[in-house]
């Protein structure tokens, strides 16, 4: 029976990798997951990752006590380069907490992994948002009050925007705003000189210019798309009809009582 059993799971695993070996993307490609205790971190290492090699950024996946995973497609080597490059900018934050990287991954294993594909849809879904092309600001704090207070010196001391906000267990609340490189990082200053007056400052990031992927990924308020309007159908205004000149019956000679042929006589004398 178990040499049965073996010999049927050998069958399917060859089935298998016969199907990816022909399928080169899916044969050629890895997944890399770089896991962080903080969001901003977390952000940052991922924009890190998408600079450094030729990857997609799938998604985030975040499991609660603050522990975020951002999660990378591409090939072997970029995928390789690209966690390097995660790993090291988490350790500078002092935030990294594991990483790995799993060379030609079953299509079953990446069902459970949030789709980049399925984000984009989701994204041209929802609308246009008008904090696009903007530099992003992070700032998180251990309780909701700290986050409230930041927010608030945050829009008071530049010209930004609050663009939402992410909450991942264990009390960590970030705020996100948007706007010029300069006006975020003022902004993100007086708020961080506000969150420690008030309760626990726990991380900032600021990113000058994020890569359309990383943008999918960061939340934005509903109230900052714009939904594609339907199209209004004008009334068409038509003109009346005018109506075509009757023609009038002009009455004939006999009706006159004038003869169709009269000779008439002139006398030129």
């Amino acid at each position: 029976m178990e040499l049965a059993k073996a010999a049927k799971v050998t069958k399917e695993e060859r089935v298998t990798y016969e199907y990816a070996i022909e399928h080169d993307e899916l044969w050629e490609s890895a997944l890399g997951l770089v896991s962080t205790t903080s969001f901003p971190a977390i952000v940052g290492t991922a924009d890190m990752m998408l600079k450094s090699a030729g990857v997609t950024l799938v998604g985030y996946e975040k499991v609660g006590s603050g522990q975020c995973t951002a999660i990378v497609r591409g090939g072997i080597s970029d995928v390789r380069i690209a966690v390097q490059a995660g790993i090291q900018t988490a350790e500078q934050f002092g935030e990294l907490l594991s990483s790995t990287i799993i060379p030609r991954p079953l299509g079953n294993l990446e069902m459970i992994f949030p789709i980049g594909s399925y984000l984009s849809q989701l994204a041209q879904s929802s609308g246009y948002s008008r904090l696009s092309n903007q530099a992003v600001g992070l700032l998180e704090t251990r309780g909701f009050p700290a986050m409230v207070g930041a927010a608030d010196a945050m829009l008071k001391a530049a010209d930004v925007q609050l663009a939402a906000y992410e909450t991942i267990g264990a009390g960590l609340c970030t705020a996100i705003i948007r706007g010029t490189v300069a006006n975020v990082a003022m902004a993100v200053e007086a708020g961080m000189h506000e969150a420690e007056r008030i309760g626990e400052l726990n991380a900032v990031m600021v990113i000058p210019r994020p890569l359309e992927d990383l943008e999918l990924t960061l939340p934005v308020a509903s109230c900052w798309l714009e939904k594609p309007q339907p199209v209004v159908r004008m009334p068409i205004q038509l003109q009346e009809k005018v109506a075509e000149p009757s023609l009038v019956r002009l009455p004939d000679f006999a009706e006159l009582g004038i003869p169709e042929k009269e000779t008439l006589t002139i006398d030129l004398d």
